[in-house]
C-alpha cells in the first residue's frame, strides 16, 4: 500500500479551490512607510491566549516588511471591496495610493470600510513548505461594519448569502 495518491499542483489547487476563503489585507508600517498584502489564509487559533494566524508565501515581497515591523493589522474586507483587494494584490505598486485609513492602537493601518480589524503583535513564524505560518497575538479588535465579507471561491470573488 502506498502512502499517498499521486497528484500535481494543478489538481491540488483545483480541489482546494472548492473551499471558500475570506479575504483580508494584512497591513503594517516599517521604516519605509505603510505596507500590505492580501491573504486568503487567515484563521483564529486560540482564545487563551488570543492568537490568529495567516500564511504568506515565501516569495512574498510584502511579508518581510511586515515581519520586520513586528506588528500587523488584519483587515477583513467587505464584499464591495474587490477593487481594494486587487490594488493590494498588485506587485510593485503603491498599494496605499488613494486608500483611506486610520492608525490602529499598535500603529498599523486600519483600512476604511472593512468589516472588521484585528491588531496584533508578531508571536511566532514557522516554515511550512513554500509558505510561512505566522502567529499573531491579538491586542485589539473590532467590527467596523457588520456587512457581508468578501469571499474567494473557485478562482472568483463573491459574497456570503444566508440560507432561508
Amino acid at each position: 500500500m502506498t502512502d499517498a495518491v499521486e497528484f500535481d499542483s494543478t489538481t491540488f489547487r483545483r480541489v482546494l479551490g472548492h473551499y471558500p476563503t475570506g479575504v483580508c489585507v494584512v497591513t503594517a508600517v516599517d521604516q519605509d512607510g505603510p505596507t500590505g498584502m492580501v491573504v486568503g489564509s487567515f484563521t483564529s487559533v486560540s482564545l487563551d491566549p488570543p492568537l490568529v494566524a495567516f500564511f504568506p508565501a515565501k516569495s512574498s515581497s510584502s511579508w518581510p516588511r511586515i515581519e520586520q515591523a513586528g506588528r500587523f493589522c488584519v483587515n477583513v474586507l467587505a464584499s464591495d471591496q474587490q477593487l481594494l483587494c486587487r490594488q493590494f494584490s498588485a506587485k510593485g505598486a503603491d498599494k496605499f495610493a488613494g486608500v483611506a485609513h486610520r492608525v490602529s492602537f499598535l500603529g498599523s493601518p486600519i483600512l476604511d470600510g472593512v468589516v472588521a480589524w484585528i491588531d496584533c503583535t508578531l508571536e511566532a513564524v514557522h516554515e511550512a513548505g513554500d509558505h510561512y505560518i505566522v502567529l499573531g497575538r491579538v491586542k485589539a479588535l473590532e467590527v467596523d461594519r457588520p456587512d457581508k465579507p468578501l469571499l474567494f471561491f473557485q478562482g472568483a470573488y463573491g459574497e456570503f448569502a444566508h440560507l432561508p
